[in-house]
């Protein structure tokens, strides 16, 4: 499996991504992906962070979501809800 990188989500924001949950797709559109760091930790790759937005109400638990976007594919994400807004939560995956 190919290390994912910055480059792989940076020009999917605003795109969505569908989590598999319970026999359901649940969608989350990626509203943020920015790098962690500007000097290099790892030669492998930055770390960087990815913010999704889910419109439920409902929380979703803090897990490994298996998600899928149509150019990417399906890929696991460790997924933690970070703030509540008024139409929903923010998720945040932290790649290091």
């Amino acid at each position: 499996m190919e290390l994912l990188t910055l480059e792989h989500f940076a020009g999917h924001v605003n795109e969505t991504y569908s989590a598999h949950l319970n026999d359901s797709e649940v969608p989350f559109v990626l509203v943020e992906a920015r790098a962690l760091s500007t000097r290099p930790q790892q030669p492998e790759r930055m770390p960087f962070s990815l913010l999704f937005r889910n419109g439920s109400a409902f929380l979703f638990p803090q897990q490994t979501y298996l998600m899928r976007h149509e150019s990417i594919g399906e890929i696991g994400i460790f997924l933690v809800p970070v703030a509540r807004e008024r139409d929903g939560f923010l998720y945040q995956a932290i790649f290091n």
